[in-house]
């Protein structure tokens, strides 16, 4: 993509000059000059950073004291760096010009002080230039290297080729170099190999009439590939890095930020844990960003290590600004995972540990449970529920299964069909949803087992044995059974943790409830494991299933002489008693002091205000920020302010409902520590994207992988899939490739 230049009645752009072109500065005061200058009004509406990212001015618009050249690829500005030369009349002349960049008419008062800037100017070039001489009195202009045919011709052919690079990325084409580096191959399939899909589009665009690549690859030998698979290889990396550095440089410049993590993703070269940063961008949005696939090799101090090096060294982020962590994962991940997060908030205070959004807390608690038979619960179901999702037929033969088990109860039949045509695994009811379904979906992968009527492949009726043989195990049913009465107390404080702003405050405020409620179970263990160990067997009996103590610990307990043990009491210890002590030390844990603190601070957002009658004290809970906000010590008379600004509004001024809707309204501006305050909690991954934004990154990383074999998956590739949406700048990576493979351009 072209660069194009922003100022009036210039019509360069970077594909047909050798012209630098120069990104408006970020430094709100130096860009404001350089609009000045430029005369176009409609560039006076955008912020230094939407001027930064968009607009370009080539280098006829400055003296040539400010430019310098720091090699034969590269030319910079000087950091004081003003343009000043500029053509504001020819369009006079020419009655059909478009006017498309408007040159704003200046009153006589803004004329003076342009004149008194640009004679500042002059003097501080004059200066500039006398300094430079002095450095280089034995150098003239004439010795700074110009660019050669040849350097042209590399870099015009690093455009189109990175062109081709985001156009294989974002449409997720196969990549031929994804091949294993040690498969042996024939001279010629090692030729065909490293063609590929890159050369393909190549051979497109020269078919559809790019000319200089045309003569670029007519003048090269008949054999001669296109570009070399360690060339494309390099290639995608620096793609997939510029595309990373856009987003870190968002990250930066609003400096707080949060962590999450997916589960593991399968590559070719072994696992890798997806890291994602959330963080409230320049426009105030709150968004949820894959960066990177870490290597999850080694222990738990070394993941930690390499997490932290990356964040640091890597990605150029400090983890003072970090602010909350989210970790999915299930079984031995989730273990993992629970280590390195304790180790990161032991060195990082502020980093809270937070269930993540996109995830329900009773799913979240039951894959965090290190115990085989939950485990082996969660693992059956995600199965049942992606095996009705391969065909429609396969929800037809459940939903006449539902039908026969209902026996006319109409209410309860439609809404069994109605959960289990959902994701009905991600919900805050799974556990009573399953065990509502247990007898529907036993008999419908019974009936699919028998086949009777041969409409089922033999994939699909050895899914169905797998499953019902694991459904028809009273360990599985009174593993279910436990895990849907001991989640009941903390389903609803869930499902608020991922309502309505108002919701999420009120939850933070009944956890002492929760917790309560927890305890109370524990204490009367007895009473409550009776009952819960009643309806499982009762649900058992139903399906015809015999009640017992499982096998393998039958199988450990032959060499020691004991009595016999009965099966209620063998659950009662081995599977409700550390259950319900890990539910209870996990709520604690997840919602620690400060995690309460942030989202009880909620209230600063008006709906909640008004719902509380104004009556709100934040100050009490923001010591954990404190050091955040740009003026700690004006913080109560400006929270004071807030809630008479909006106690006392107009009768048409509604109140926002979200942190997104009050960091949009106008006036938040006038209050700075509201504004970094609100910025700070929106970034907690606990709290829901708005709109639009929601989990957006994580839904394409699910859709990257399903539709990506193991085999044929490449992290660079994955990364720009993902990240399709990120503005690509063609001359930033070739400006990357030159720099970090100068061997290569040299060569070429």
């Amino acid at each position: 993509m072209p660069n194009f230049c922003a100022a009036p009645n210039c019509t360069r752009k970077s594909t047909q000059s050798d012209l630098a072109f120069f990104r408006f500065p970020r430094d709100p005061e130096r860009c404001r000059l350089w609009v000045e200058n430029c005369r176009r009004a409609d560039l006076e509406e955008k912020t230094p950073d939407q001027l930064n990212k968009h607009y370009r001015l080539c280098a006829k618009h400055f003296e040539p004291a400010m430019i310098c050249k720091t090699s034969p690829y590269r030319t910079v500005l000087r950091d004081t760096a003003i343009p000043t030369i500029f053509d504001l009349t020819s369009h006079l002349g020419n009655p059909h010009s478009r006017h498309r960049k408007r040159i704003k008419v200046l009153t006589d008062e803004e004329v003076r002080k342009i004149k008194e800037r640009r004679l500042e100017s002059s003097i501080e070039q004059l200066l500039s230039k006398k300094e430079c001489d002095a450095q280089d009195d034995s150098e003239t202009t004439d010795d700074v290297p110009q660019l050669t045919p040849e350097q042209k011709d590399l870099r015009e052919f690093l455009r189109s080729s990175f062109e081709v690079m985001v156009l294989i990325g974002r449409q997720n084409f196969p990549f031929s170099c994804n091949a294993r580096e040690d498969e042996i191959r024939s001279e010629e399939e090692e030729r065909l190999f490293t063609a590929g899909t890159f050369q393909g589009l190549i051979e497109n665009r020269i078919n559809a009439g790019d000319e200089f690549l045309r003569r670029r690859f007519e003048a090269a030998s008949v054999n001669e590939d296109y570009c070399s698979a360690v060339q494309q290889k390099q290639l995608l990396e620096v793609c997939e890095r510029c595309v990373r550095e856009e987003i870190l440089q968002q990250v930066r410049e609003c400096r707080f930020f949060s962590i999450v993590t997916g589960e593991l993703v399968d590559f070719p070269e072994g696992e890798h844990l997806p890291v994602f940063l959330r963080f409230v961008d320049q426009a105030n949005t709150l968004r949820e960003e894959f960066i990177e696939f870490l290597s999850f090799e080694g222990e738990e101090v070394a993941v930690a290590e390499r997490l932290e090096t990356q964040l640091t060294k890597g990605w150029g982020l400090s983890m003072e600004h970090c602010r909350g962590q989210a970790h999915a994962g299930s079984g031995i991940l989730g273990t993992k995972m629970k280590v390195i997060a304790a180790q990161l908030k032991e060195k990082y205070p502020m980093a809270v540990i937070t269930p993540t959004s996109s995830c329900a807390l009773n799913v979240h608690l039951a894959n965090g449970m290190p115990l085989t038979g939950v485990q082996v619960v969660m693992s059956v179901l995600k199965k049942t529920n992606a095996f009705f999702k391969t065909s429609p037929l396969l929800q037809t033969e459940l939903d006449n299964a539902i039908s026969i088990l209902c026996q006319g109860d109409t209410e309860k039949e439609n809404l069994l069909k109605e959960g289990s045509r959902s994701t009905w695994t991600d919900l805050h009811n799974v556990f009573e949803m399953a065990v509502d379904l247990m007898e529907p979906l036993l008999l419908c992968m019974d009936s699919i087992h028998d086949n009777e009527d041969l409409k089922w492949n033999d994939q699909i009726t050895n899914d169905a044995y797998a499953i019902s043989e694991a459904l028809a195990d009273f360990e599985f049913i009174v593993t279910l059974v436990i895990l849907k009465n001991a989640l009941s107390f903390t389903r609803a404080f869930g499902k608020n943790l991922q309502g309505e702003t108002i919701d999420v405050f009120f939850a933070a405020n009944s956890l002492t409830a929760v917790l309560h409620s927890l305890h109370e179970v524990s204490d009367n263990l007895e009473v409550y494991h009776e009952f819960w160990f009643e309806e499982a067997v009762s649900l058992a009996t139903a399906m015809e299933i015999p009640v017992k103590v499982p096998r393998l610990f039958l199988r450990k307990q032959q060499a020691v002489k004991t009595m016999e043990i009965q099966a209620e009491s063998f659950f009662k210890e081995y599977l409700t008693l550390p259950v319900m002590e890990y539910i209870t030390q996990e709520v604690k844990d997840i919602f620690s002091e400060n995690h309460l603190k942030a989202l009880k601070c909620l209230s600063l957002v008006p709906a909640v205000m008004g719902q509380m009658r104004f009556n709100t004290s934040e100050e009490t809970h923001a010591d954990m920020y404190r050091s955040d906000l740009p003026h700690p010590d004006t913080l109560p008379a400006e929270l004071h302010c807030w809630r008479i600004k909006w106690k006392h509004r107009g009768k048409e001024v509604s109140l926002p409902c979200t942190i997104h809707e009050t960091l949009q309204h106008s006036d938040v501006k006038f209050f700075p520590n509201v504004n970094a305050f609100l910025k700070i909690l929106a970034g907690l991954p606990v709290l829901k994207l708005d709109g639009s934004h929601g989990e957006t990154a994580q839904r394409r990383l699910q859709a990257y992988l399903t539709d990506t074999a193991v085999n044929q998956r490449c992290k660079n590739l994955a990364g720009l899939n993902i990240n399709y949406h990120i503005k690509t700048d063609l001359e930033e990576m070739v400006q990357c490739y030159i720099k970090s493979y100068p061997e290569e351009s040299e060569s070429d």
